[in-house]
Protein backbone atom coordinates (compact mmCIF):
# COMPACT_ATOMS: atom_id res chain seq x y z
CA UNK A 1 0.00 0.00 0.00
CA UNK A 2 1.37 3.42 -0.99
CA UNK A 3 2.23 5.74 1.88
CA UNK A 4 -0.40 8.26 0.81
CA UNK A 5 -3.12 5.58 0.94
CA UNK A 6 -2.31 4.75 4.58
CA UNK A 7 -2.17 8.48 5.30
CA UNK A 8 -5.59 8.92 3.71
CA UNK A 9 -7.14 6.21 5.92
CA UNK A 10 -5.63 7.91 9.00
CA UNK A 11 -6.88 11.28 7.77
CA UNK A 12 -10.41 9.92 7.20
CA UNK A 13 -10.51 8.35 10.68
CA UNK A 14 -9.17 11.52 12.34
CA UNK A 15 -11.82 13.57 10.50
CA UNK A 16 -14.60 11.18 11.65
CA UNK A 17 -15.31 10.56 7.98
CA UNK A 18 -14.46 6.88 8.43
CA UNK A 19 -16.13 5.35 11.49
CA UNK A 20 -16.39 1.81 12.84
CA UNK A 21 -19.45 0.31 14.55
CA UNK A 22 -22.82 -0.74 13.10
CA UNK A 23 -24.33 1.24 10.26
CA UNK A 24 -27.25 0.48 7.95
CA UNK A 25 -26.41 0.97 4.26
CA UNK A 26 -28.81 2.06 1.50
CA UNK A 27 -29.00 -1.61 0.52
CA UNK A 28 -30.27 -2.44 4.02
CA UNK A 29 -27.07 -4.22 5.05
CA UNK A 30 -25.52 -3.74 8.49
CA UNK A 31 -22.01 -2.50 7.74
CA UNK A 32 -19.20 -2.44 10.33
CA UNK A 33 -17.87 0.81 8.87
CA UNK A 34 -19.25 4.02 7.43
CA UNK A 35 -17.64 6.61 5.15
CA UNK A 36 -19.21 10.08 5.09
CA UNK A 37 -17.23 12.36 2.77
CA UNK A 38 -19.51 15.28 3.70
CA UNK A 39 -17.48 15.63 6.91
CA UNK A 40 -14.43 16.83 4.97
CA UNK A 41 -16.01 20.17 5.77
CA UNK A 42 -13.39 22.82 6.43
CA UNK A 43 -10.61 24.50 4.49
CA UNK A 44 -7.74 22.38 5.76
CA UNK A 45 -9.58 19.08 5.24
CA UNK A 46 -10.67 20.07 1.73
CA UNK A 47 -7.11 21.11 0.85
CA UNK A 48 -5.71 17.79 2.02
CA UNK A 49 -8.53 15.85 0.35
CA UNK A 50 -7.75 17.46 -3.00
CA UNK A 51 -4.08 16.56 -2.58
CA UNK A 52 -4.90 12.89 -1.92
CA UNK A 53 -7.13 12.76 -5.02
CA UNK A 54 -4.41 14.46 -7.08
CA UNK A 55 -1.86 11.84 -5.99
CA UNK A 56 -4.26 9.02 -6.92
CA UNK A 57 -4.93 10.63 -10.32
CA UNK A 58 -1.23 11.03 -11.09
CA UNK A 59 -0.58 7.49 -9.82
CA UNK A 60 -3.30 6.09 -12.11
CA UNK A 61 -1.72 7.49 -15.29
CA UNK A 62 -5.16 8.32 -16.73
CA UNK A 63 -4.86 10.85 -19.57
CA UNK A 64 -7.43 13.66 -19.34
CA UNK A 65 -8.01 17.28 -20.33
CA UNK A 66 -10.78 18.49 -17.99
CA UNK A 67 -12.01 17.62 -14.48
CA UNK A 68 -15.77 17.28 -13.98
CA UNK A 69 -17.49 17.27 -10.59
CA UNK A 70 -21.13 16.16 -10.58
CA UNK A 71 -23.44 18.16 -8.30
CA UNK A 72 -23.32 18.38 -5.42
CA UNK A 73 -20.41 16.64 -3.67
CA UNK A 74 -18.32 16.60 -6.82
CA UNK A 75 -18.26 20.42 -7.04
CA UNK A 76 -15.86 21.17 -4.13
CA UNK A 77 -13.94 18.02 -5.04
CA UNK A 78 -13.24 19.17 -8.60
CA UNK A 79 -12.16 22.62 -7.37
CA UNK A 80 -9.86 21.26 -4.64
CA UNK A 81 -8.29 18.69 -7.01
CA UNK A 82 -7.67 21.35 -9.66
CA UNK A 83 -5.91 23.49 -7.03
CA UNK A 84 -3.86 20.52 -5.81
CA UNK A 85 -2.80 19.58 -9.36
CA UNK A 86 -1.83 23.21 -10.03
CA UNK A 87 0.37 23.00 -6.93
CA UNK A 88 2.02 19.94 -8.47
CA UNK A 89 2.76 21.86 -11.67
CA UNK A 90 -0.23 20.84 -13.79
CA UNK A 91 -2.88 23.46 -14.45
CA UNK A 92 -6.13 21.81 -15.61
CA UNK A 93 -9.59 23.30 -16.18
CA UNK A 94 -12.61 22.04 -14.25
CA UNK A 95 -16.38 22.11 -14.64
CA UNK A 96 -19.47 21.02 -12.77
CA UNK A 97 -23.18 20.77 -13.43
CA UNK A 98 -26.31 22.29 -11.98
CA UNK A 99 -29.16 20.07 -10.89
CA UNK A 100 -31.56 22.34 -12.77
CA UNK A 101 -30.86 24.17 -16.03
CA UNK A 102 -30.45 27.95 -15.78
CA UNK A 103 -32.75 29.86 -18.15
CA UNK A 104 -30.96 33.24 -17.93
CA UNK A 105 -27.40 34.56 -18.16
CA UNK A 106 -25.16 31.95 -19.73
CA UNK A 107 -27.90 29.33 -19.32
CA UNK A 108 -27.43 25.58 -19.49
CA UNK A 109 -26.50 23.03 -16.85
CA UNK A 110 -22.69 22.99 -17.07
CA UNK A 111 -20.65 25.66 -15.24
CA UNK A 112 -16.94 26.40 -15.61
CA UNK A 113 -14.68 25.10 -18.34
CA UNK A 114 -16.06 23.71 -21.59
CA UNK A 115 -16.36 19.92 -21.69
CA UNK A 116 -13.89 19.07 -24.43
CA UNK A 117 -11.49 16.24 -25.13
CA UNK A 118 -11.10 13.66 -22.35
CA UNK A 119 -13.08 14.45 -19.21
CA UNK A 120 -12.25 12.89 -15.83
CA UNK A 121 -15.21 12.54 -13.46
CA UNK A 122 -14.49 13.04 -9.75
CA UNK A 123 -16.92 12.00 -7.00
CA UNK A 124 -16.89 10.70 -3.42
CA UNK A 125 -18.16 7.14 -3.92
CA UNK A 126 -20.10 5.07 -6.46
CA UNK A 127 -23.25 3.55 -4.98
CA UNK A 128 -25.86 2.91 -7.65
CA UNK A 129 -23.85 4.56 -10.44
CA UNK A 130 -26.59 7.16 -11.08
CA UNK A 131 -24.22 10.14 -10.80
CA UNK A 132 -21.75 8.54 -13.22
CA UNK A 133 -24.49 7.76 -15.73
CA UNK A 134 -25.73 11.36 -15.70
CA UNK A 135 -22.18 12.69 -15.95
CA UNK A 136 -21.31 10.47 -18.91
CA UNK A 137 -24.49 11.64 -20.63
CA UNK A 138 -23.59 15.32 -20.15
CA UNK A 139 -20.01 14.77 -21.32
CA UNK A 140 -20.99 12.90 -24.47
CA UNK A 141 -23.78 15.39 -25.21
CA UNK A 142 -21.10 18.10 -25.23
CA UNK A 143 -19.08 16.14 -27.79
CA UNK A 144 -16.40 15.06 -25.31
CA UNK A 145 -15.41 11.62 -24.02
CA UNK A 146 -15.34 10.35 -20.42
CA UNK A 147 -11.73 9.45 -19.50
CA UNK A 148 -12.53 7.69 -16.23
CA UNK A 149 -13.86 8.15 -12.72
CA UNK A 150 -11.94 8.87 -9.51
CA UNK A 151 -13.56 8.28 -6.12
CA UNK A 152 -12.40 8.39 -2.49
CA UNK A 153 -13.35 4.84 -1.45
CA UNK A 154 -14.20 1.66 -3.32
CA UNK A 155 -16.18 -0.51 -0.89
CA UNK A 156 -15.63 -3.51 -3.20
CA UNK A 157 -18.99 -5.07 -2.40
CA UNK A 158 -21.76 -6.52 -4.52
CA UNK A 159 -24.64 -4.37 -5.61
CA UNK A 160 -27.96 -5.96 -6.61
CA UNK A 161 -26.14 -8.63 -8.63
CA UNK A 162 -22.81 -10.38 -8.35
CA UNK A 163 -20.75 -7.36 -9.37
CA UNK A 164 -19.91 -4.17 -7.50
CA UNK A 165 -21.14 -0.76 -8.63
CA UNK A 166 -17.55 0.09 -9.60
CA UNK A 167 -17.22 -3.06 -11.73
CA UNK A 168 -20.53 -2.30 -13.42
CA UNK A 169 -19.38 1.24 -14.30
CA UNK A 170 -16.10 -0.08 -15.70
CA UNK A 171 -17.91 -2.61 -17.88
CA UNK A 172 -20.86 -0.46 -18.94
CA UNK A 173 -18.81 2.55 -20.07
CA UNK A 174 -15.45 0.94 -20.78
CA UNK A 175 -13.61 3.47 -18.62
CA UNK A 176 -11.24 3.06 -15.67
CA UNK A 177 -12.45 3.70 -12.12
CA UNK A 178 -9.74 4.68 -9.66
CA UNK A 179 -10.13 4.98 -5.89
CA UNK A 180 -7.88 6.85 -3.48
CA UNK A 181 -8.32 3.77 -1.26
CA UNK A 182 -10.16 0.47 -1.57
CA UNK A 183 -11.55 -1.96 0.99
CA UNK A 184 -8.35 -3.98 0.52
CA UNK A 185 -6.31 -0.93 1.59
CA UNK A 186 -8.57 -0.43 4.61
CA UNK A 187 -8.15 -4.06 5.68
CA UNK A 188 -4.37 -3.79 5.25
CA UNK A 189 -4.36 -0.67 7.42
CA UNK A 190 -6.43 -2.37 10.15
CA UNK A 191 -4.13 -5.39 10.10
CA UNK A 192 -1.27 -3.09 11.14
CA UNK A 193 -3.21 -1.44 13.98
CA UNK A 194 -3.25 -3.58 17.13
CA UNK A 195 -5.95 -1.37 18.66
CA UNK A 196 -8.42 -2.05 15.84
CA UNK A 197 -8.43 -5.83 15.67
CA UNK A 198 -12.11 -6.01 16.57
CA UNK A 199 -12.92 -3.68 13.68
CA UNK A 200 -10.67 -5.77 11.43
CA UNK A 201 -12.59 -8.97 12.28
CA UNK A 202 -15.94 -7.26 11.65
CA UNK A 203 -14.81 -5.78 8.31
CA UNK A 204 -13.32 -9.13 7.24
CA UNK A 205 -16.58 -10.95 8.05
CA UNK A 206 -18.57 -8.32 6.11
CA UNK A 207 -16.23 -8.64 3.13
CA UNK A 208 -16.59 -12.42 3.21
CA UNK A 209 -20.37 -12.06 3.02
CA UNK A 210 -20.76 -9.19 0.54
CA UNK A 211 -17.38 -8.67 -1.12
CA UNK A 212 -16.50 -9.13 -4.78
Amino acid sequence: MSDYKAEFVEFAIASNVLCFGEFKTKAGRMSPYFFNAGLFNDGDKLKRLGEFYAKAIVDSGIAFDVLFGPAYKGIPLAASIAIALAGMGRNVPYAYNRKEAKDHGEGGTVVGAALTGRVLIVDDVISAGTSVRESVGLIREAGAEPAGVVIALDRMERGTGEKSAVQEVREQYGIPVVAVVTLDNLVEYLERDEKRQQALRAVAAYREKYGV
